[in-house]
């Protein structure tokens, strides 16, 4: 782990409250793909986000979810705004991507969670993986979307790869999948015990998924979350 300083390449929104950040590091920065950094405030304040770019890309990319004037994320979208330059402290986290494997994957995010994945999928089609790889992204509602075409075209890269977004409650223009995501996973994938499983979303939503899935055959050892870990 090591302080970095970054500087503020573009703060972008993506939904009303999602925003994008790309930062570029003033040195080298190496990771796993599925890792996070700590966005410093000060010495005793540091904030937690999964890092949603590939390892190697040019600049670090974050997908901050923010609700409320004064909540804990826009106080770090504010900073970014009032800076052009910024601080991040990385690499944490033990909930990466097994490269070694060569189990299928089922990659699962709800909400902005979704950074955790993105930087996998895009590791993995960079290296043209053909390992099967399943995307799922739950989401609130249809104003929750954002860069669904982007994130399908790259799937749709990898040889063996699908991606499906999950709407819980859908207006009327939505025509894909709809409800809870681990619900749809669990009528979708019978063997959950082949998979590499890799979640990423709310505490409480990561882990009533792990008890479904380990209901329905999925290996608590093969099963992978940051949230886990608390």
């Amino acid at each position: 782990m090591k302080a970095i300083t970054c500087q503020v390449v573009s703060l972008t929104p993506l939904t009303e409250y999602v925003y994008k950040v790309l930062l570029k590091p003033s040195q080298q920065v190496d990771f796993a793909a599925g890792q996070y950094l700590n966005f410093v405030m000060s010495d005793e304040d540091k904030r937690p986000f999964s890092i949603a770019s590939a390892p190697g890309a040019e600049f670090i990319e974050l997908q901050i979810g923010a609700f409320g004037s004064d909540s804990y994320p826009m106080q770090v979208i504010d900073r970014i705004k009032a800076n052009t330059e910024v601080t991040i402290e990385m690499p944490f986290g033990g909930a990466q991507l097994r490269t070694k494997s060569t189990r299928p994957l089922l990659l699962i995010a709800g909400g902005t969670g979704f950074s955790y994945i993105k930087s996998m999928y895009e590791h993995l089609a960079l290296h043209h993986s053909s390992r099967e790889v399943l995307v799922y992204w739950g989401l609130r509602d249809s104003t929750a979307c954002y860069e669904l075409e982007k994130t399908a075209k790259i799937i749709k890269s990898l040889a063996n790869g699908k991606f499906f977004p999950v709407i819980e409650t859908p207006n009327d223009d939505w025509h894909g999948a709809t409800g809870m995501v681990h619900k749809k996973v669990l009528a979708d994938v019978a063997n959950l015990a082949d998979y590499d499983i890799y979640l990423a979303g709310r505490f409480e939503m990561v882990a009533a998924v792990r008890e479904d899935f380990v209901k329905q055959g999925a290996l608590i050892e093969h099963m992978y979350a940051d949230a886990f870990a608390f």
